[in-house]
């Protein structure tokens, strides 16, 4: 099982409940990575594509137009208007 859970979610409904390898986020400075047992961190996020590492198969994204992340106990919540 990846080490990582990965939630999207919208004001309309959950996008995304998937295990993953790896995010990477558009963060307000620059993009940024989050692996298995990230630090926690609550931060902003800008437009642009949230990418993730399925279990199986290929790289996916998904974009957003702007939100929050928050990184707890290896779960990445992304709370995002798409």
């Amino acid at each position: 099982m990846a080490p990582i859970r990965l939630l999207i979610i919208t004001p309309e409904e959950t996008v995304a409940d998937v295990r993953v390898h790896s995010v990477t986020l558009p963060g307000v400075v620059s993009p940024f990575q989050v692996l298995k047992d990230h630090a926690a961190l609550i931060t902003s996020l800008d437009p642009g594509p949230v990418r993730w590492m399925p279990e199986e198969g290929e790289e996916q994204s998904l974009a957003i137009r702007e939100g929050f992340v928050k990184v707890e106990n290896n779960t990445v919540s992304v709370y995002a208007e798409l």
